[in-house]
């Protein structure tokens, strides 16, 4: 059975495990906030068989990263992936080196800004500093966002090589529906504007209420992709604050960071 990169990239099937990459999907059905998901969920969620769903859960469960709660029937993700997240974290040398900008930063524009990078089709908070003076948004570390409506995924998307950004897009139209075609659309737009503005906007497209500014840049240490985002309310931080205010401030702070896009 074939099984769809969620990464865009060429496949070997000679070398990709499908049992291994369905076990990850078990894991990543879990949403921020969520506690526990029972074997209907995981059904829903991942498209596997109920059988398969059944061999998966028990096999993740003896490696320790799922715990049965046996008076729900559900489970709960367990300390295995807990510690596979510090190391995550712990490895990044970045992170480390970017939360004093930050905290400076969301002091000075009051404001939230969040550090991530790609997770699948999504976008992974790594650490977010909110502003304690102004009403910021509470995402916090592991929270996902949509990469074509927040600014985070349009500057992601804006720095890939074109065939590759080509091919994220077409699994994004599909995976977004109905809606595909126009959201898509939209980050073309941002994606486009990139040549000029080396940032990337979403006003009122990723919430009713939320304005943010994203600006890429490469890790020095692995040369991986990662991604500034500042966010505010719209209602008290308008685009205007944000072109002329916020932009050119977090495009200081990655150049401090590692190398722009």
């Amino acid at each position: 059975m074939t099984h769809t990169s969620t990464f865009s990239e060429p496949v070997d099937e000679r070398k990709f495990v499908v049992a291994l990459a369905r076990g990850l999907d078990l894991l990543r059905a879990f949403k921020p906030g969520e506690t526990m998901l029972g074997n209907r969920d995981f059904v829903a969620r991942t498209g596997l068989p109920k059988a398969t769903v059944n061999r998966l859960a028990y096999t993740l469960t003896v490696l320790g990263y799922l715990r049965l709660d046996e008076s729900h029937g559900k489970y709960a993700l367990d300390a295995g992936v807990l510690s596979l997240g510090f190391a995550l974290l712990s490895g990044t040398d970045t992170l480390e080196l970017a939360r004093p900008h930050m905290r400076a930063f969301a002091r000075e524009v009051g404001a939230a800004v969040s550090l991530g990078c790609r997770d699948g089709l999504d976008m992974i908070y790594l650490d977010t500093i909110r502003s304690e003076t102004a009403l910021t948004l509470g995402l916090a570390s592991g929270s996902k966002l949509s990469m074509l409506t927040s600014s985070m995924g349009r500057a992601y998307l804006a720095v890939q090589p074109a065939d590759a950004r080509a091919a994220l897009l077409a699994e994004l139209r599909k995976a977004a529906g109905k809606v595909g075609a126009t959201l898509v659309a939209d980050a073309e737009k941002e994606i486009e504007a990139f040549a000029t503005e080396r940032c990337c906007y979403s006003f009122r497209a990723w919430h009713d209420d939320v304005n943010a500014v994203a600006v890429p840049f490469r890790e020095p240490r692995d040369g991986r992709w990662l991604v500034l985002s500042c966010s505010g309310p719209a209602s008290s931080m308008g685009e205007a604050v944000f072109r002329e205010n916020v932009a050119p401030r977090l495009k200081a702070l990655a150049r401090r960071l590692g190398e722009p896009g």
